[in-house]
């Protein structure tokens, strides 16, 4: 009688993620257990498969909200000013 395989440690889930932060949060999974060194060869591989598939949905995510940040503003992105509370401007010493 065959021994009946052992699941494999990664999820060989090809599903797209629903979101940014759930995507993130999977490929953060999948390097934490391909540094832990304990998975198998064949489930490093899926693990580097599937993190690759992750980042770049997260870099099209991070591409699309760019340019929507460009639309919003017309196509020109402006310098981020940083700014206190009350609206004034703060200069680099922490002082106003």
């Amino acid at each position: 009688m065959p021994k009946p395989e052992k699941a494999s440690v990664v999820e060989r889930d090809t599903r797209e993620p629903e979101d940014f932060e759930s995507a993130l949060k999977e490929l953060e999974a999948l390097v934490f257990d391909m540094e832990n060194g304990d998975l198998s060869l064949e489930d490093s591989l899926a693990a580097y498969k599937r993190g690759m598939e992750l980042s770049v949905f997260c870099q099209k995510k991070l591409e699309d909200a760019e340019m929507q940040i460009k639309v919003l503003e017309s196509g020109v992105l402006k310098d981020y000013i940083p700014r206190g509370r009350d609206g004034s401007l703060r200069n680099g010493n922490g002082n106003g």
